[in-house]
């Protein structure tokens, strides 16, 4: 899902890991760079459900669509500003 319902908690949406991948662009990264900081976290205590592939693709869409991040230089991912 990706917003949080009364059955989907926010660690679960995709809203929810939106705001996760955010907090891990500190500075321009790769995608594989992006994906292995993720897993690194995923299904712990800061991120209490397990994510796929393809939850953190659609999670970096939706922060695409709404003008969060974009595409750098050489193709590496970073924070709007």
């Amino acid at each position: 899902m990706i917003l949080p319902q009364k059955h989907i908690k926010v660690s679960e949406s995709i809203f929810g890991l939106g705001s996760v991948i955010i907090e891990l662009i500190q500075k321009p990264k790769t995608f594989d760079d992006l994906w292995n900081d993720f897993q690194r976290i995923n299904n712990t205590k800061n991120i209490p459900s397990l994510h796929s592939l393809d939850n953190f693709v659609m999670a970096l869409t939706f922060l695409f669509i709404i003008g969060a991040i974009q595409e750098g230089e050489k193709g590496v991912i970073e924070l709007c500003s």
